[in-house]
């Protein structure tokens, strides 16, 4: 089982696309997106509630998902070359997210 967290970020009716990534061990989940966001966007980030729980079996591993509610602290920049993309309600179902993003889309559009 690999445990997995995702910041949901909300600014001026748009979402960050999903920033997140595997949970190290000995980290909470908190910790855990703390500095995923850090790595990711050089941001800080507040933690909110959690929004949504998850388990998805792909063939070669199980996920368990985790999605929180955050707000940034700071103008996020992406540094590992990945794009950064703000996306309104009325797109998220036209995005093509992986199948352990799916319940997610559905209860945030």
């Amino acid at each position: 089982m690999i445990v997995v967290v995702a910041a949901v970020i909300e600014q001026d009716g748009l979402f960050l696309e999903f920033p997140g990534g595997k949970v190290a061990s000995g980290e909470t989940h908190v910790q855990s997106l703390e500095r995923e966001i850090r790595e990711e966007l050089d941001a800080d980030v507040d933690v909110s509630e959690l929004l949504l729980e998850s388990h998805f079996d792909y063939t070669e591993r199980r996920i368990s998902l985790h999605f929180y509610r955050c707000s940034l602290r700071g103008t996020p920049r992406p540094l590992l070359g990945q794009q950064m993309k703000w996306v309104s309600r009325a797109e998220l179902r036209a995005l093509d997210f992986p199948p352990a993003d799916k319940d997610l889309i559905r209860l945030l559009s």
